[in-house]
């Protein structure tokens, strides 16, 4: 197993935060690293959905935890193994968040993981999180 673990702070509410999230069609408007993306459905656990990062394959995801304005997690299938993502939002004073992502892979493919999509990952959580505070700003 790899696991991948960072987190910023960024400035927001945390209601316009997870209502940019939680908009998965419109990802690709705001995350930097995000191609397509869309939503089969509600925002509610077992719901899957599909997205094309730029530069990596498609894959489809399924929606395995959603706790409203705090947490949601996801995972999807690789050959012999799987991907599986959280992504925390804790409020601090005076206005800030804390927003934490936490990958996990498992399987063959851990090697390529950790050499390859590791370094590429831990730097897009941060243009996403920067990216992500801008659009929340902008629906607030």
């Amino acid at each position: 197993m790899y696991e991948l673990r960072a987190d910023a702070v960024i400035v927001g509410e945390l209601a316009a935060v997870w209502a940019v999230v939680t908009d998965v069609g419109r990802w690709p408007e705001w995350d930097p690293h995000e191609d397509q993306a869309r939503l089969d459905g509600e925002f509610v656990v077992g719901t899957t959905g599909w997205v094309k990062q730029k530069g990596n394959p498609a894959a489809v995801f399924t929606l395995t935890e959603v706790v409203p304005e705090r947490r949601w997690a996801s995972e999807c299938k690789l050959p012999g193994g799987k991907l599986w993502g959280s992504n925390d939002y804790e409020a601090l004073p005076g206005g800030r968040i804390r927003c934490t992502r936490t990958v996990r892979v498992t399987g063959p493919l851990v090697p390529l993981f950790r050499f390859h999509f590791g370094r590429k990952m831990r730097r897009d959580f941060f243009r996403t999180w920067s990216a992500l505070e801008q659009r929340a700003k902008q629906s607030a």
